[in-house]
């Protein structure tokens, strides 16, 4: 069985609705999850707005594929960028897709690449609707990536900005964010109530593709879990390997 980073990807991308000064990071962030084998990208290049794509593809050895507009008010690049795909499915020399887009008519697309056992990883901008991104394996916002920029977060805060983070978070970790935690841990708690917080994290991005602990300002899962003691207990296990401790996780008792 393959492992994540072994995986073989096509990366197809929709020009119209990817700023291009989010490309490199996003390449970056791709390798993360395999080798992109197909990397093209979508547009009508004789449109002025897409002219300052040709220094980032050629950087990122980026296949730009030509799609005219034919008709006012059709997309022809979505076509274009669908066919595409299930022909690359068809070839059966990929184990997945990264489809970055915000776009929502895209939705089909990954959940028929899905159902033929593909993974399917978006990247998308904080306006990407929900039903793409429930569709997807994993979904990333590009405001998280390194050089991307920063939205205001939008949600109620439940605790402070952590001092550590590296870089402002696009959401704040909220009352919803807090239930998502409980009853994930819950879910896979042994008796006593721990759970492993690696399983936790595998469990939240399967409830929620865009979980990710960038979004609110952590690089990790772990530091994310310990600004949030006042909610969970936090028990750091001893392994065979001096360097390596397992992080284990349990919600706090109501008193």
């Amino acid at each position: 069985m393959k492992t994540k980073n072994d995986l073989k990807l096509a990366v197809i991308i929709d020009a119209d609705n990817v700023p291009a000064k989010n490309v490199k990071s996003m390449m970056e962030e791709i390798a993360k999850y395999g080798t992109p084998t197909f990397k093209r990208i979508y547009g009508d290049w004789t449109k002025p707005n897409l002219a300052g794509w040709k220094s980032v593809l050629l950087e990122n050895a980026i296949t730009p594929i030509q799609q005219y507009g034919y008709t006012s008010g059709k997309n022809a690049t979505d076509s274009a960028m669908i066919i595409d795909a299930m022909d690359i499915l068809y070839t059966e020399k990929v184990d997945g897709f990264c489809i970055v887009s915000s776009d929502s008519d895209f939705t089909r697309l990954a959940i028929r690449l899905r159902e033929s056992g593909m993974q399917v990883f978006g990247f998308g901008e904080q306006k990407t609707p929900m039903p793409f991104i429930v569709a997807c394996d994993k979904f990333i916002y590009l405001e998280i990536l390194k050089g991307s920029g920063s939205s205001e977060p939008s949600v109620d805060e439940v605790v402070p900005k952590p001092d550590h983070a590296k870089k402002s978070p696009i959401y704040k970790l909220d009352k919803k964010v807090i239930a998502l935690f409980t009853s994930s841990i819950n879910d896979i708690a042994d008796e006593d109530g721990w759970a492993f917080l690696g399983d936790v994290g595998n469990l939240l991005i399967k409830k929620r593709p865009d979980f990710d602990p960038r979004n609110y300002g952590f690089d990790k899962l772990t530091p994310l879990i310990k600004s949030l003691k006042k909610y969970f207990d936090i028990d750091e296990r001893e392994t065979d390997r001096a360097t390596i401790k397992h992080v284990y996780i349990r919600a706090k008792k109501k008193a």
